[in-house]
């Protein structure tokens, strides 16, 4: 085969997400696109996890070929649970350890296969010499943004980091060398200190992934962490490809009863008036914390939609039937970039996932931060705050608690007090950047080209 035809023969690449469904979207995304450029996928995950996501994304998931990798038994993990969302944080360490255990039947997968590209999450600190044994290019996906890697660091870095005090990550570092306010609060490094395993800790998995792959991509572009990035690329000492935010357009879910629902009563209310709250399906809050917020979504005194995991979630006694008319409470699963696209909708109170945020920052929504204590939540928080397209409630910096009125003041300065208009401004103008379908594209078909480019290595026999 000549060089032309080499670099652009069809690959087969095999994608293996973390256990948590905030993972498995963007891989499956980026799946979805390197199909439909002409490539095979394999997406490697546990049984469960792979006929949920046939479930809740069957238009991506009939594209590619889903790899189940039975999940081995490790004592201290419910039998049933294979990703975070069925567990408390204190149980994560548990179904890490169960991870690890995928180890073997990946590496048979690996052998029997012409894979040429192997893409991988942070948490399988083991897979980049299996994949340099067998001959196949391995890259490092990062779902995080490039602010939250910048802030980690070096993978030497981020290795000192296991042996570093917490307070020593509430400061921001400095190998950063523009302003930022991106680094964690106590109350969160300790909250992610629960969900790490004993045996390889977050930080460990994160510096041997950068450190093993041939490249980095990040769920990031230019036009919003330009800085970022080129800092990535001296920290790591190898190319760091932003692969964009993978935003997604709207559907209008005609045929979906829980959207119509919803959309009507969106329908009765006037435009740029409501507040749109959802805090992820993993963060759980205390009794006294769900009064607080709903103490303070009530007393801001606007229209809401708040999506609660389930009925039984402990909200304030009456607070229904006291809200009744101006708020709803929806239970279970919501269409939320339906609800985001609304005309009604000006604001979103959110945990300050990654995924939550690029979608309601390609609406032009603006944000009240509210950070759950865990992953990345609060760097993402600083950093939005700082972008100044959203305002986070103020916590106790130690122990995260938080009052029903500085939940109150902080929406309505947001959503409709004249010294939050700029913030409203600058959301709104951020359509250009999260929600450009076409310029987002642009950054997948790099990436693609960069996999299509490389040279491929032949696996050893």
């Amino acid at each position: 085969m000549d060089e032309m035809k080499k670099e652009h023969q069809k690959l087969h690449i095999a994608v293996f997400p973390w256990l948590a469904f905030g993972h498995f979207l963007p891989f499956l995304h980026l799946s979805n696109h390197l199909v439909q450029m002409g490539h095979r996928i394999s997406f490697l995950s546990t049984p469960k996890n792979l006929r949920r996501l046939s479930q809740i994304a069957p238009n991506l998931s009939s594209l590619v070929t889903m790899v189940p990798l039975p999940l081995s038994p490790v004592h201290g993990l419910p039998d049933s649970a294979e990703s975070t969302s069925e567990l408390p944080f204190h149980l994560v360490p548990y179904l890490k350890r169960a991870y690890d255990q995928l180890q073997l039947p990946l590496t048979q997968f690996l052998h029997n296969s012409d894979v040429n590209w192997l893409i991988y999450d942070f948490a399988p600190h083991w897979l980049p010499p299996i994949a340099s044994r067998l001959g196949i290019n391995s890259v490092f996906f990062s779902i995080f943004n490039a602010s939250t890697l910048a802030f980690m660091g070096s993978p030497e870095e981020i290795l000192r980091r296991c042996q570093q005090q917490v307070e020593n990550l509430t400061v921001v570092p400095e190998w950063i060398p523009f302003p930022s306010t991106v680094a964690f609060r106590i109350h969160e490094v300790t909250r992610i200190q629960d969900c790490m395993d004993s045996e390889a800790s977050d930080f460990f998995r994160l510096a041997k992934v950068i450190e093993g792959c041939r490249f980095v991509a990040t769920r990031s572009c230019a036009e919003l962490e330009g800085d970022s990035l080129s800092l990535l690329e001296n920290l790591y000492q190898k190319p760091v490809v932003p692969i964009g935010l993978l935003p997604t357009e709207v559907n209008d879910s005609e045929g979906d009863e829980s959207w119509g629902s919803l959309r009507q009563w969106l329908d009765e209310k006037t435009e740029n008036s409501v507040l749109y709250v959802a805090l992820g399906s993993e963060l759980t809050l205390s009794q006294d914390e769900m009064n607080e917020l709903a103490s303070g979504i009530e007393k801001s005194g606007l229209p809401f939609i708040w999506v609660v995991k389930t009925k039984d979630d402990p909200i304030i006694t009456g607070f229904e039937g006291r809200v009744s008319g101006r708020g709803l409470v929806w239970a279970n699963w919501a269409p939320q970039k339906q609800i985001l696209a609304h005309p009604s909708v000006r604001g979103f109170l959110t945990h300050c996932g990654w995924s939550s945020v690029i979608e309601a920052l390609g609406l032009g929504r603006v944000l009240i931060l509210f950070p759950g204590p865990s992953s990345d939540l609060g760097l993402v928080a600083r950093l939005l705050e700082g972008k100044r397209v959203g305002l986070e409630v103020p916590r106790d910096k130690r122990d995260g608690s938080f009052t029903g009125d500085s939940v109150s003041k902080s929406i309505k300065r947001v959503m409709v007090e004249e010294e939050g208009e700029q913030l409203r401004r600058n959301a709104w103008a951020m359509r250009e950047i999260f929600g450009n379908v076409k310029l987002q594209t642009k950054y997948l078909d790099e990436f693609t080209r960069v996999l299509e480019n490389d040279s491929v290595v032949t696996k050893s026999t």
